[in-house]
């Protein structure tokens, strides 16, 4: 049974475009290499943490929401806390309410970029 899952990881502010790019395309492609959907990607940009993290105060968040299987998230963490580049992560499975929430926020994002 496929469910929601969100995941929000924060990588380290030493790490130029093209190495964020290449984080984010690595967690998205093992992802979908392993049956899951994609159903939004977002970067969030450099944001100052609440507290220092390995000595860093700033990190580069991104967000993932995808649909898959349970067994998914933890093969997904293992990845995620063995690369050097990734300070922290959370991983939350998606009930009705939040779905329809992120979905709004989606909807809502995109109408501000196509005002733009």
């Amino acid at each position: 049974m496929l469910r929601n899952y969100e995941t929000v990881f924060i990588l380290n502010p030493v790490l130029s475009d093209e190495q964020t790019k290449e984080a984010v395309s690595k967690f998205s492609d093992h992802l979908t290499s392993n049956g899951a959907e994609i159903v939004a990607s977002e970067s969030w940009g450099l944001k100052k943490l609440a507290y220092p993290i390995q000595k860093k105060k700033s990190g580069f968040y991104f967000l993932l929401e995808f649909k898959g299987e349970a067994t998914l998230t933890s093969t997904l963490e293992v990845i995620l806390k063995r690369d050097e580049r990734v300070m922290r992560f959370l991983t939350v499975a998606l009930d009705k309410d939040a779905m329809a929430y992120a979905a709004n926020r989606r909807e809502k994002l995109n109408k501000s970029k196509a005002t733009k």
